[in-house]
């Protein structure tokens, strides 16, 4: 029998990346592995990962306060409060905070594939591997790639 999880304000895993501050609230272990959620928290004036690219895996993000800056290949949209974007397997992207307010975003991966990404980054970061260093190469590990061209 499958049971309920409800994960509360003050609950889930916490992942402290420089700028970025991850709290995993569905990791994958009550859906199956279809779907992984997080929340994240991105201070102001910060860029966030390098522009990449996922090959097995949906990402979305929901903007719950701020407005994130979100690069796909050369085009820019900024999403305030309230947008839903959605990143199909493939598609070059990144997202920024170029305010003066921290973002807020709900993000989600389907399936959770990409949730262990932000501990294994986190592990590297503590070994004192840069973080885009790091970032690169721990994207590798999850059928993710830095995007350089945007054909």
């Amino acid at each position: 029998m499958n049971s309920v999880s409800i994960v509360g304000q003050d609950g889930g895993e916490v992942i402290e990346l420089g700028p970025a501050r991850v709290r995993i609230l569905e990791d994958g272990s009550a859906t199956a592995h279809r779907l992984g959620i997080a929340e994240v928290t991105l201070a102001p004036h910060s860029d966030g990962p390098p522009q990449h690219r996922h090959a097995q895996h949906d990402e979305g993000f929901y903007v719950v306060s701020g407005t994130a800056r979100f690069t796909v290949g050369v085009t820019v949209h900024d999403a305030p409060a309230g947008t839903l974007v959605m990143v199909p397997p493939g598609v070059p992207h990144t997202f920024a905070n170029p305010g003066g307010q921290p973002v807020v975003m709900i993000n989600t991966f389907s399936p959770d594939l990409y949730v262990q990404y932000f501990r294994d980054l986190r592990d590297a970061m503590a070994g004192g591997t840069p973080p885009a260093k790091a970032a690169a190469g721990v994207m590798s590990r999850y059928a993710t790639t830095a995007a350089s061209d945007f054909a």
